[in-house]
């Protein structure tokens, strides 16, 4: 994680802070308290299957792709990563719904950029067809300064070829990058402006492929900016409480495609 802030500074200062040298070289002091901390890394016990729910409930084959927060890095139990949590929610299941036998997997990889989602499109489609696949992507492509639209592209056409397939598909945008605790001002607003630009290309390429959207900077970044307890130890990934965050923000929309695959 720590050539993540370093990635940032480089297309912050590239795109908004070229020639201010005053802004350089306080973005250079940032970018070296950035890259002194100690960054949460991958669980490499953390198992990326498991099933919730009662055996003789409806299956429901769910999938998450994308980066860092598809498997949880920043918390030590599955059940506390935002697929662990989203499947606790859909096994207990609600009156109108009820419950669901969730057989969850994550072929999701720290540090994935959106072009590396063909290859893990290609992984979650082995085998048995999920129901529903959730894609968490956007930080890094964001952070290593790529063109919104070109990062888009390659989200797009995952989501369209999932669909293809029969999968329905449920894309949590990029977060609040401005939230990070790790990154000190002015680089932190950056980061947060960037990562809307980024939100935002996703957000049309998704619903175009027949995807649905889940702003998660709109709907949850006020929060995480209000409490530093949804950040783990390294100020950057969610803790507990912040998968928590996410799962109940993205809950409603995955629960409703889960039906829509019925």
């Amino acid at each position: 994680m720590a050539g993540l802030p370093e990635r940032l500074s480089k297309a912050a200062a590239t795109s908004l802070l070229a020639g201010a040298v005053g802004g350089a070289a306080l973005l250079a002091g940032e970018l070296l308290a950035a890259k002194a901390r100690r960054y949460a890394k991958p669980t490499m016990g953390l198992a990326l299957r498991t099933s919730m729910g009662p055996q003789n409930a409806p299956p429901l084959r769910l999938v998450l792709l994308g980066d860092s927060a598809a498997v949880g890095v920043g918390v030590e139990w599955l059940s506390e990563t935002v697929g662990g949590q989203l499947a606790r929610l859909l096994a207990d299941g609600t009156p109108e719904s009820g419950q669901r036998h969730v057989l969850l997997s994550s072929v999701g990889v720290a540090g994935s950029r959106s072009s590396d989602l063909a290859t893990q499109v290609a992984r979650a489609l082995l085998g048995d067809r999920p129901d529903v696949a959730v894609i968490l992507i956007g930080a890094y492509d964001a952070a290593s300064g790529r063109s919104p639209e070109d990062a888009a592209g390659h989200l797009g056409q995952a989501v369209r070829r999932l669909r293809s397939a029969g999968v329905q598909v449920v894309v949590g945008t990029c977060p609040d990058l401005g939230a990070a605790r790790s990154l000190a001002p002015p680089l932190r607003q950056i980061a947060g402006l960037v990562g809307r630009r980024m939100a935002k290309a996703q957000a049309k390429v998704v619903t175009d492929a027949g995807g649905v959207v889940v702003d998660l900077a709109a709907e949850t970044g006020a929060v995480f900016r209000a409490d530093a307890g949804t950040l783990c130890y390294d100020g950057f990934h969610p803790s507990a409480d912040g998968y928590r965050v996410w799962a109940h923000a993205l809950y409603p929309a995955v629960a409703k495609a889960a039906l829509s695959g019925v």
